[in-house]
């Protein structure tokens, strides 16, 4: 029986996994869990990349231990962030965090001067959000930052982890279709639009599709940890596009829920949709494993919530998340409501005080207690779920009959229930590790293992439990709808 090794990195920690085939049947095991904190340095948030990787290797370290050498291991990590190689091969700084407010104003500057709205959808099929690696890089140019001076090659966050591995540059589809600079028609980078920006193509490296082979461990990285030349696959390196090859969905027809820090929703199409219509409801098209396209749209997630706890920590009050949610199961229902995409809960922050000045923004009474503001985001979160999915069926042009969600949000059975209960339909939460799932079955189907995403599925619902949540309360949540559309704007 073999073994191979998945990390997946998120915006908040990140982990390493064993995995293992046992009679068709995927069994793994947490090898290593470690935090990802970003660092403020003066007015820049930045990635600690370094501890990333000295934690990456900790996992080779610990795998080694346990007389474990994976026969592969691969990396996914969040999306749009990146980093700068000089023409000598080394980082040239640390990676900004895509929450850094230096993209402030830049996207609307880029818009309106470099490349009009409809013509970069049309390239690129990416939704609009301020902190897209296109505008982060033109924010640099802007900047007219040093660092652009010296660049010889960009590497997005896994990308450039294996990198450190390897010593191979190479670029993951997955990955390079959400920087808004991939062209999925000409499938491949858009040079014609690099060059619109002032940035130069040879930077970018070739895009490989997930399960591509992408070198072995250095020889420097075996004679520091005392291992073998572990091949390295690149996977669905977005996390989000692993997550999805682990939806354990048996019917081609499918909505997803990734449930995280970010939440994000759609489905999996063959092709990117292009429309004015997608275009108008800021729907992105993102790669995914099989040549597929994911159409999905960015919702907040819990993020709100992480930065809530992060403040009241601060205050010495330390509530832990499963009282949180109990907080909230407590608190009135339908007291008031937030749109969770509204640019004021974008940076980090205290979102006490956010969530407080829109509802006064918005004329609703203003949660005050704990259970009252976390109420008020989770219902927040499960009403948008619902008019998400309501524009991803307009999109695709596919009725779904419930919502697969996955991730560590699948956890939260408050708000898997209140999801269901919003969007009127059953929601199936599992896997929590779906991220790390999809790594492990997408290096499986690179080694032949599985022969495809739907055989590695089958195996995923065969493997893990599934929780099925039934709507409840039709009516309340039919009626509160109609309200949360009202008061956020989006009846309009």
């Amino acid at each position: 029986m073999t073994t191979i090794l998945a990390y997946d990195l998120g915006a908040s920690s990140g982990r390493a996994l064993l995995g293992r085939l046992t009679d068709r049947r995927i069994e793994t095991e947490e090898l290593h869990r470690f935090p990802n904190d970003p660092v403020q340095v003066g007015d820049r948030l930045q990635w600690d990349i370094l501890r990333l990787y000295h934690e990456i290797k900790q996992g080779l370290l610990k795998a080694k231990h346990l007389g474990v050498e994976p026969a592969s291991l691969a990396i996914d990590s969040w999306a749009v962030d990146f980093g700068l190689l000089g023409k000598n091969g080394e980082l040239l700084g640390n990676p900004y965090h895509y929450r850094d407010r230096h993209t402030e104003g830049v996207m609307e500057r880029v818009l309106a001067e470099d490349i009009g709205k409809e013509e970069l959808f049309a390239r690129t099929g990416i939704q609009f959000l301020t902190f897209n690696t296109v505008f982060q890089l033109a924010a640099l140019k802007r900047a007219n930052s040093p660092l652009l001076r010296e660049t010889g090659s960009f590497l997005m966050i896994p990308d450039l982890l294996r990198y450190f591995l390897t010593g191979e540059k190479l670029s993951e589809f997955s990955n390079a279709t959400t920087t808004q600079l991939y062209n999925p028609l000409q499938g491949d980078w858009d040079r014609e639009l690099l060059a619109k920006l002032g940035i130069p193509s040879s930077w970018f490296a070739r895009v490989a599709q997930p399960g591509a082979a992408a070198g072995e461990l250095l020889g420097s990285v075996q004679a520091e940890l005392g291992v073998g030349a572990v091949p390295v696959i690149a996977v669905a390196e977005h996390d989000t596009g692993s997550a999805v090859a682990a939806v354990p969905a048996l019917e081609r027809s499918f909505a997803y829920l990734s449930c995280g820090t970010w939440s994000l929703m759609g489905t999996e199409v063959d092709a990117p949709v292009l429309t004015e219509q997608a275009l108008a409801y800021n729907f992105t098209n993102e790669g995914g494993v099989g040549g597929t396209y994911r159409l999905l749209k960015n919702i907040m997630g819990l993020w709100i919530v992480q930065e809530l706890k992060r403040e009241w920590d601060r205050q010495g009050l330390d509530y832990s998340f499963p009282e949180l949610v109990r907080l909230a199961d407590q608190a009135p229902a339908f007291s008031a409501w937030i749109d969770p995409d509204d640019p004021l809960f974008l940076a980090a922050g205290d979102m006490r005080v956010r969530v407080r000045a829109y509802c006064s923004r918005t004329d609703q009474r203003v949660p005050e207690q704990p259970g009252e503001v976390v109420r008020c985001v989770f219902e927040s979160l499960a009403l948008k779920y619902r008019y998400v999915l309501e524009m991803t069926e307009s999109l695709s042009g596919q009725p779904f009959s419930g919502l697969h969600m996955v991730g560590g949000g699948s956890q939260n059975e408050l708000l898997c229930q209140w999801s269901a209960n919003a969007i009127g339909k059953p929601v199936w939460a599992g896997p929590a590790e779906g991220s790390a799932i999809g790594n492990l079955v997408v290096q499986w189907i690179a080694q032949g293992v599985f022969s495809d995403i739907w055989e590695a599925r089958r195996a995923i619902r065969d493997s893990f439990p599934v929780k099925t949540y039934e709507p409840q309360d039709s009516a309340a949540w039919q009626d509160a709808y109609g309200r949360f559309k009202a008061i956020t704007g989006l009846a309009n």
